[in-house]
């Protein structure tokens, strides 16, 4: 099956025979990795109000 690598969007098979997928080859591989390590790729979240945040602060006091 061909896909278009993540990177710079070459068509490449996808089987076992290409170590490196979903990616064409190393170079790309270690482009994408890069950029996760830089930050560059972000989920979005939504505000939230800091008092909404569970903190971990449970205590019970056990008389």
């Amino acid at each position: 099956m061909l896909v278009n690598c993540p990177t710079c969007k070459k068509p490449c098979e996808w089987d076992t025979g290409n170590p490196t997928r979903p990616f064409c080859s190393e170079r790309c591989k270690l482009i994408d990795l890069g950029a996760w390590a830089n930050e560059e790729y972000r989920v979005p979240a939504e505000n939230v109000d800091p008092d909404d945040l569970d903190q971990g602060n449970h205590h019970q006091d056990l008389h």
